[in-house]
């Protein structure tokens, strides 16, 4: 057996005043001699643990030596080791160079550094929670009156979230090498999934197709005018990617969505029950008017019936507070990914929202205000944002009915914003309230001619609608054509021959 290796300082007994944040040298001396003994062990705890999180920094700057050498192929040991640390004035307070060989050759077993690598990152996270307890209670002592209490929660619960979901709780520089591996992980995670997107689905495949499936930290907005479908739209895809939904678990078992996404839909506009039953309306093929009278045949009734058991289940969360200020919607959305997971969120729509501002600010001060809020919540938990949004009367002047980035309404910032910014279209709407009629003294071949061409253009937009992509970051600009029922205010995929097609997997 080797020599003992060296202890850290006693630790105070429980009557003393200086209180020692927990921490287990011992496991961090025991996972390094495992890792120095087999490098196959680092792979067991490189995926969630990080050199900071260990208590002593020398500890943590030998385990990032020991990753480096190990991520270029080479052999991590006490050997390899020492030119990296002849000069490191924290080892030599421990021993020095002889410190690595004595951490080799205490190891009895390396089978248990997966435990020991959960323990570290366990007490790293105990540490964290000590030092934001701290920060809150100086905090709420502290008389600043730019800072209210709502203020102080709000902040506090950012933290409390970064800490549940990676670790830590401040923010900083990352290495190009820690956000390139991030995007090669996000690389494989589309090579795995059916569809091969690197984004949610939205179960469309055209709209899959231009856009990749909807990306985390993107606020996408969904634009239209009054009755083209921007709710049903939304409401479609909110279901199609709770649908989609296929989880699995982690190195410390914690859930990692591998395809869908847990959803969570504000509705400011419709209550959850309205939302529900237009969602019921949609999967059973039954219109939502005939179930809110109560005119459903037997048939009906039973598959109504079928499609709520199919859908209870569904990892689809509703929110229908009015009038939600933007702070609202960020507490809500964090503690639901605490508690639930979240992978998309649907706001029905944007300028029912609310800032922080008095009823005196500018409106359109308020809306950028909101639309900022939505892109950086979008970036915070990392999830794609769906906004809905109003479009200005000015599409109803042109002869071309089609909306433009121009017609967003009350704001600049929302086209600024915004990585992606879509718009509904429903040529139908328009040409079914054109009827053209007979002009005075126009032949009735003229008229005739002109009627038939009507026509034909109704038949050829019948139970269609038009996604124009109007921006786009990442990808090209466009228009994707669906299929649209409006008796049960559901988009699907429009096959080459023209006929509605279900949403697929």
């Amino acid at each position: 057996m080797s020599s003992q290796l060296p202890k850290p300082p006693p630790v105070p007994t429980e009557s003393s005043a200086i209180r020692i944040p927990p921490h287990n040298f011992e496991a961090e001396q025991a996972l390094l001699g495992a890792i120095l003994l087999s490098n196959r062990a680092y792979e067991r705890v490189s995926e969630f643990l990080r050199p900071e999180h260990f208590a002593d920094p020398v500890h943590g700057r030998i385990f990032a030596t020991c990753g480096k050498l190990i991520e270029r192929g080479q052999m991590a040991n006490p050997v390899t080791l020492k030119t990296y640390f002849e000069s490191d004035g924290g080892l030599a307070e421990i021993g020095g160079i002889s410190y690595l060989a004595q951490l080799a050759n205490a190891v009895v077993s390396v089978i248990n550094a997966e435990d020991y690598g959960k323990l570290i990152f366990d007490l790293h996270l105990r540490r964290e929670l000590i030092g934001l307890g701290e920060d809150m209670v100086n905090n709420a002592f502290a008389a600043d009156l730019d800072s209210s209490a709502n203020d102080q929660i709000g902040a506090a619960e950012a933290k409390l979230y970064d800490l549940a979901t990676t670790g830590q709780t401040e923010g900083g520089f990352e290495s190009f090498n820690a956000v390139l591996v991030g995007a090669v992980a996000a690389a494989e995670a589309a090579h795995k999934r059916q569809g091969k997107l690197s984004g949610v689905p939205t179960g469309l495949v055209d709209i899959d197709s231009k856009l990749g499936g909807l990306h985390e930290s993107d606020l996408l907005i969904l634009a239209g005018r009054p009755s083209m479908g921007k709710t049903a739209l939304a409401t479609n895809i909110a279901f199609n990617a709770a649908s989609a939904y296929r989880e699995e678990l982690d190195t410390l078992g914690r859930k990692k969505a591998v395809d869908g996404a847990i959803t969570a839909f504000f509705s400011l506009e419709m209550s959850a029950e309205q939302l529900a039953t237009r969602i019921l309306a949609e999967q059973a093929e039954i219109a939502s008017h005939k179930i809110r009278q109560g005119e459903l045949s037997n048939d009906e009734f039973e598959r109504l019936v079928i499609a709520a058991q199919n859908l209870h289940k569904l990892p689809l969360f509703i929110d229908d507070t009015p009038a939600l200020s933007i702070s609202a919607v960020r507490t809500r959305a964090r503690r639901l990914k605490r508690q639930h997971g979240l992978g998309l969120i649907v706001i029905d729509y944007l300028q029912l929202l609310r800032g922080s501002g008095t009823s005196s600010d500018n409106r359109v001060q308020e809306v950028s205000e909101i639309t900022r809020g939505l892109k950086a919540l979008a970036k915070e938990l990392s999830v794609p944002v769906i906004a809905l949004s109003q479009l200005s009367r000015a599409v109803e002047s042109r002869e071309d009915k089609r909306p433009q980035l121009s017609d967003l309404r009350e704001s600049g910032s929302i086209e600024q914003d915004a990585d992606v910014v879509m718009f509904v279209f429903r040529e139908q709407y328009y040409l079914e309230r054109a009827e053209p009629g007979r002009r005075p003294d126009e032949a009735e071949d003229k008229f005739n001619d002109r009627h038939a061409r009507w026509q034909e253009r109704c038949e050829e937009v019948w139970n269609t609608a038009e996604v124009i992509v109007a921006k786009q970051r990442h990808g090209p600009v466009g228009t994707v054509r669906l299929s649209f029922r409006g008796e049960f205010t559901k988009f699907g995929n429009l096959a080459t021959a023209g006929h509605y097609e279900e949403p697929g997997f």
